[in-house]
């Protein structure tokens, strides 16, 4: 977390430099009160009461001053040390391989994001502020106590020990605790994902109690850590608060025999030494509190490290030039090739979802992907873009491997619609040109309209600025996949993929968004995942998985001939339903 303080170091100087000199005026009062006790009631003297008054007045205004100068600079590290750390986490996030974050749940990297972040922060501001001032107080005081005598500075240093151990004792204890703290609260948020996410699936199948009591049970867990550390650290005060109180007895007593005997010690000096001893007691349970906020940051930050320290699993090509600055012929540009491409998901080596798959699909033509579920149709149009890396073989795009590209010029290439249509808070117009910022109302409109989202759009009462709801829930499961298709449309590319994005849409209106992008889009090269032989039945290549094997591969016409499986999805969709080839 260092690096992320370096950039504050200046307000990190002032705001220390302003609290010790806020805790001078502290220390110096106890002493000045000693005096208007000594000197000034006890002898009768009031103008010394009064002179010896206005300065303490002045200096509480301007110890005061100091206070704030000192919160304003911290809270200027602090908030600025969040903010950036915050955007680095969040920024590590967004380029996480889907396998990390297939690792770490979404509640848990919402949990880094947030509150472990906050907790770091906090540790930032206690050190910067906190920790300076209770550890000036603490020193501070037992200089001060020692100039009202060394009986005291030596009673307050028997004690001390004492509170050491009691705070070491505490600390060991909870700390661990503390990261289990982190990932129940993990567990909370997962839930509260996943339930408002499917807040329809819930309603639709009355599942509220069953719901409410997942949750009620994750909270419980949580409730119950907290307790648990809270009820070690409870300890920690009182125990604490026994031994000093015992030193202020000590003090008194000490004290008040001196006075009695050899008047070496002055009621005014038992007075201030009670009032060091008071200080150095909360600077030592302030102390406590911050070694408690250490702890738990220390956990937070342990957290926050796991992301920003991951390795990038997938990463920019190392060949130079890059291979997307390579002069290409008109031929080669949109060309998509596996070579004996095998697949298996991370953590799932021997299990390979694809395996030995080889085709070729040159420019401007249309590939259609057809097979039973599980079959590896999603997989394989995953590992084009480079969501993943094949175990075997190679991923050729435009006659160059995939693993060679930068990463964002081998994305920029590809447009893909997956089969869960995603949609934002925004706008319909900000949802489409979210693919190309520099876009013009007529390029959008013109998208919308080959995805035949513009008839629906133009129905609405504000149109294209008509707002979305989150995760689109104000629109249908068509309308949501039309205005995924425009935003893919509208985006530059060579290559365009769409993961049974068209599933929602009637025969009628897919088949009219197939003839016009072919019509308006003809030399982008186009591979298509669907369920329905009527989807796919006109394009130039069908590809047939079975297994995560190639079962066979040609048109239409071709496969109803040579292949079986193909046969048999067209009879059980198509023949048997009435309708003829």
């Amino acid at each position: 977390m260092l690096k992320y303080i370096k950039k504050y170091w200046f307000f990190c100087l002032l705001a220390p430099m302003f609290m010790v000199g806020e805790v001078a005026m502290d220390l110096i009062q106890p002493d000045m009160m000693a005096d208007i006790v000594d000197k000034g009631v006890l002898q009768g003297d009031f103008s010394l009461i009064v002179n010896v008054g206005v300065r303490m007045i002045l200096m509480v205004i301007i110890g005061g001053i100091f206070g704030i100068l000192c919160g304003v600079f911290a809270n200027i590290a602090a908030q600025g040390f969040g903010n950036d750390l915050r955007k680095d986490l969040f920024g590590k996030i967004m380029h996480l391989s889907f396998q990390q974050t297939d690792k770490i749940s979404t509640g848990s990297l919402v949990t880094r994001l947030t509150n472990d972040v906050t907790q770091v922060q906090n540790m930032v501001m206690m050190l910067v502020r906190g920790f300076v001032r209770n550890t000036v107080m603490f020193i501070g005081g037992i200089f001060m106590l020692y100039r009202q005598s060394p009986r005291f500075a030596l009673i307050a240093a028997c004690g001390l020990p004492f509170v050491v151990i009691a705070v070491t004792f505490f600390l060991r204890k909870t700390s661990p605790l503390f990261a289990r703290v982190q990932r129940k609260l993990d567990g909370i948020n997962h839930i509260m994902q996943e339930t408002v996410a499917g807040a329809r699936v819930v309603k639709a199948y009355v599942k509220e109690e069953y719901e409410l009591g997942r949750f009620d049970d994750a909270n419980d867990e949580l409730c119950t850590e907290n307790l648990r550390v809270q009820s070690l650290l409870a300890f920690m005060s009182p125990c604490m608060n026994i031994v000093l109180n015992l030193c202020v007895v000590a003090v008194i007593i000490v004290g008040g025999f001196t006075v009695k005997t050899d008047g070496g010690i002055t009621p005014g000096n038992i007075m201030a030494a009670i009032t060091y001893l008071a200080q150095i007691l909360h600077g030592i349970t302030f102390m406590a509190n911050i070694f408690q906020t250490f702890s738990r940051a220390k956990a937070s930050a342990d957290r926050i490290n796991e992301v920003l320290r991951s390795p990038d699993i997938i990463t920019d090509g190392a060949q130079t030039p890059n291979p997307a600055t390579k002069p290409l012929s008109v031929q080669e540009r949109g060309t998509v090739e596996f070579r004996a491409v095998s697949f298996a998901y991370p953590g799932s080596e021997d299990h390979k979802v694809l395996e030995n798959l080889s085709f070729k699909v040159e420019q401007g033509q249309t590939l259609a992907i057809i097979g039973s579920t599980g079959s590896g149709k999603s997989s394989l149009v995953h590992l084009i873009p480079r969501f993943y890396d094949v175990i075997e073989g190679e991923v050729l795009v435009d006659g160059i491997n995939v693993k060679d590209y930068n990463l964002k010029d081998l994305r920029d290439k590809i447009a893909i619609v997956l089969q869960k249509a995603e949609l934002y808070s925004r706008s319909i117009e900000e949802n489409i040109r979210w693919s190309r910022k520099d876009a013009d109302p007529l390029d959008i409109k013109k998208a919308a309209q080959i995805a035949h989202a513009d008839d629906f759009i133009c129905s609405k009462s504000y149109g294209y600025y008509t707002p979305v709801s989150e995760g689109g829930h104000s629109l249908s499961g068509g309308q949501k996949q039309r205005i995924s298709i425009a935003r893919a449309i509208l985006k530059e590319h060579e290559i365009l993929i769409l993961d049974d994005s068209t599933s929602a849409l009637d025969l009628k209106t897919e088949a009219s968004l197939y003839q016009a992008l072919n019509k308006e889009h003809p030399n982008v090269t186009k591979i298509i995942i669907a369920q329905r032989i009527s989807s796919i039945r006109n394009a130039d290549r069908i590809l047939v998985l079975d297994n995560g094997t190639v079962s066979a591969i040609g048109t239409h016409e071709e496969l109803l001939a040579q292949s079986e499986i193909y046969k048999d999805i067209y009879n059980s969709q198509l023949k048997e339903g009435g309708i003829g080839k």
